[in-house]
């Protein structure tokens, strides 16, 4: 227990937190039913969590450097606890939102700290070791979520989705109080309060103008007004990480083109290979009225293949540039997009394996690849900033491209129906966003095709949503190529400039964790 006992502590935070940006895929229909939920609110349960975990993770960073990071690690757990049971006692979407929201800021304290403290204790081989055991829980969190969440939704119910989060959360809270000695940073630093608002502010206003954008539309007052206050937000975090004695961001280390390809790749990844996945577990369960654990198994291939392509392409790292093999991988992922825009009324789930399959090559091509490339662009003292910096903009391209891709879901509905559209769904598409959910949720018929009895209503509405998947996936595979092209331009890591930084696990010297 003493030697082995602090990697377990952190494995069991780190797995629950990053099992819970995934796990909740599976369960949106029944969530929609129950809670009756429209797909502006279920866009926003997954939203909201990748996005308090991205705004505030570099500040929790900070924060517990100064205040201690033990400490900073179980106050975010017993959050990510409270919440968790907030989320399983939601009587509404509204609530569920919210308590989402506080667990994703709990998660962002206990992400922020949990490669710092292994730091603490871990030196030499074990340190090795280690990361490697955490490496392994972190990758494995995102790729078992929907099967978990789909045995969890299916059996107890979508509740337990959260409530399994208590146990766990306790057995956490008491091994890392345990055996994990409490560590702080450099003394004389001082957390950028500011800093953490502005970029909070920021990545929220966007967030919700995108949301917005589906039920308004792009040119109304209330979008526009949240993206000037997404932009304004913005200058104001530059211009205060400039002026900052200790940034959560040095400004000039995005003057550095392989840091900035690297940022823009990991963002454009999570929009490419994640993005469209909850939309596609909803017709998968609404429209081919699959149950929820079967719906999990179809998109196995994407974390089958990535698990297997890792484990033995990660080797390509050591004799090939990263810049192929990241700019390369995010090119199939944008392919396996492409792939997958076939879907019409009467289409079933094979029809995905193809894309499904390629994006899922591509994932464990890129995912490896990330941390060294961005740790490769900087100084080993500035290590931990671009860890923290990668994980930041994978959530937050996880958060706008669940925004992003379920506006482009609901315009493509709405453009589909056409005129049918205000007789269907009393017109306008936040209207029909609700409407078109709510009538495939209550023809969960557990078939895997479209039977004779189905109304031409329903055949309308299951042509429209194939329709709006169809360009979910066009647009998601257009971000991995325009990423992949980005990353083949930008990033030209030296090869005489390892990443030393990831030997050094304090805050300056965090490597970079692969989540979603």
């Amino acid at each position: 227990m003493r030697i082995w006992g602090p990697l377990t502590a952190v494995c069991l935070g780190t797995f629950m937190l990053l099992l819970d940006v995934s796990i909740v895929v599976v369960a949106l229909p029944d969530m929609a039913r129950a809670l009756h939920a429209s797909l502006s609110d279920l866009q926003w349960v997954i939203d909201v969590y990748a996005l308090a975990l991205a705004a505030l993770l570099l500040g929790a960073g900070a924060a517990a450097d100064v205040l201690g990071r033990r400490r900073v690690h179980v106050a975010g757990t017993v959050v990510f606890a409270l919440a968790s049971l907030g989320c399983g006692l939601a009587s509404n979407a509204g609530l569920l939102v919210a308590a989402r929201a506080v667990q994703g800021m709990g998660a962002a304290a206990m992400f922020a700290t949990t490669l710092p403290l292994l730091g603490t204790v871990y030196q030499g081989k074990q340190r090795s070791v280690a990361l490697g055991m955490w490496g392994a829980v972190s990758g494995g969190a995102a790729a078992v979520g929907p099967v978990i969440g789909g045995l969890l939704t299916e059996e107890p119910g979508w509740r337990w989705i959260f409530f399994v989060n208590l146990p766990v959360s306790v057995a956490s809270v008491w091994l890392t109080l345990r055996v994990v000695p409490e560590s702080k940073g450099a003394p004389g630093r001082r957390v950028d309060w500011a800093g953490t608002a502005a970029f909070a502010c920021f990545a929220g206003a966007a967030t919700y103008a995108t949301v917005r954008a589906g039920d308004v539309g792009w040119t109304s007052a209330s979008t526009l007004g949240a993206y000037g206050l997404a932009v304004l937000s913005l200058l104001v975090f530059a211009v205060m990480e400039r002026r900052a004695a200790h940034p959560l961001l040095d400004m000039a280390l995005l003057r550095r083109p392989a840091l900035a390809g690297v940022l823009l790749g990991a963002f454009g990844f999570s929009i490419a290979a994640f993005g469209a996945v909850p939309y596609l577990s909803i017709w998968l369960q609404t429209v081919l009225g699959m149950s929820p654990l079967r719906g999990s198994l179809v998109l196995l291939p994407l974390a089958g293949t990535s698990f297997v392509v890792a484990a033995v392409g990660g080797r390509l790292l050591h004799v090939v540039p990263a810049r192929f093999v990241i700019g390369g991988g995010l090119l199939l992922v944008g392919i396996g997009g492409f792939c997958m825009a076939v879907l019409d009324a009467g289409s079933s789930w094979p029809a995905l394996m193809p894309g499904l399959a390629l994006v899922g090559v591509g994932t464990g091509l890129v995912s490896p690849g990330l941390g060294g490339a961005a740790l490769a662009a900087v100084p080993p003292a500035r290590a931990g900033m671009a860890g923290g910096a990668v994980n930041t903009f994978r959530q937050l391209g996880y958060a706008l491209g669940v925004a992003v891709l379920g506006t482009v879901l609901t315009s493509r509905m709405q453009d589909t129906l056409g005129a049918a559209a205000h007789t269907v769904a009393g017109g306008g598409a936040g209207s029909l966003r609700g409407t078109a959910s709510e009538h495939m949720a209550s023809n969960h018929t557990g078939s895997d095709h479209m039977g004779s009895g189905h109304t031409a209503l329903d055949h309308m509405v299951r042509a429209a949503f194939a329709s709006g998947l169809n360009m979910v996936a066009v647009v998601a595979g257009a971000a991995g190529i325009v990423a992949g092209v980005l990353v083949l331009a930008l990033v030209r890591a030296r090869r005489d400039q390892p990443a030393e930084g990831s030997r050094d696990l304090g805050r300056e010297h965090m490597p970079v964790a692969e989540t979603v």
